[in-house]
């Protein structure tokens, strides 16, 4: 009897579950989310963002107040041309030879090449500038104003494409950000410079804080060199300045 009991045919349980109620579930406040009425062609990035004011302040309570996080990109701040800093365009002075162009501020004793027609790729573009140390590279368009540095890095007018000092200017934030970097390397990082002349390979010997003014760095030199800038972080009249010179 109990072998027969245990080779006996063993059912499955059968049961049933009932969903609860509506009312057990929570239910949306509203009819709709504020994804669906929220005006999509306003411009919510960090562009506008404003750091609130200081709580209990005059202004705390007033909508559309505070401080912007990124103060160089208020209206107008790219109007003018040149670098961008957090109050307003900036433009360097002319280095040398003629205002439109690059051939005079150096010679044959200085080291020197002048851009010339051939010399563009079919981008529009001089070169590409790579900086592996800080992750970059960037195409390096011909002049330091605001549309040439929206696109990428700017050749600095009146200064050598290939021979001797060649001059280099890029955003760090905002617009771009091809030298956000550009103030941590360091003696030793290499640098890559390729134009339709060739492609040379610099080391990093110097990276310094200098005025705006100061176009010492810029000079046309006898020793083949790149020489970038870039904007210092609310300091509005310093550039970063890094040399490096062919290894």
């Amino acid at each position: 009897m109990l072998c027969t009991l245990c080779v006996g045919q063993a059912s499955a349980l059968e049961y049933t579950m009932n969903a609860p109620d509506d009312y057990l579930f929570g239910r949306p406040t509203s009819d709709d989310t504020i994804y669906e009425w929220e005006n999509p062609n306003v411009d919510r990035s960090k562009n506008t963002a404003l750091i609130p004011p200081t709580f209990g302040s005059p202004t705390s309570y007033l909508p559309g107040t505070g401080t912007p996080l990124t103060p160089n990109l208020i209206p107008g701040a790219l109007t003018g041309g040149g670098l961008v800093t957090q109050t307003g365009g900036v433009t360097y002075p002319t280095v040398g030879g003629s205002p439109g162009g690059n051939s005079g501020a150096g010679s044959a004793a200085t080291g020197w090449t002048d851009v010339t027609g051939d010399l563009y790729y079919s981008g529009g573009h001089l070169g590409t500038l790579k900086i592996p140390a800080i992750g970059l590279s960037t195409k390096v368009y011909q002049g330091t104003g605001s549309s040439v540095l929206a696109k990428g890095a700017g050749h600095f007018l009146d200064t050598s494409i290939w021979a001797g000092n060649v001059c280099i200017a890029g955003h760090n934030r905002g617009v771009r950000d091809d030298f956000g970097d550009l103030h941590t390397l360091e003696p030793g990082d290499t640098v890559t410079w390729t134009t339709k002349l060739g492609t040379r390979t610099y080391e990093v010997v110097s990276v310094q804080k200098v005025l705006e003014t100061d176009t010492s760095g810029t000079a046309a030199t006898s020793d083949d060199r790149l020489t970038l800038y870039t904007c210092v972080r609310n300091q509005r009249d310093y550039r970063w300045c890094v040399t490096a010179v062919t290894k």
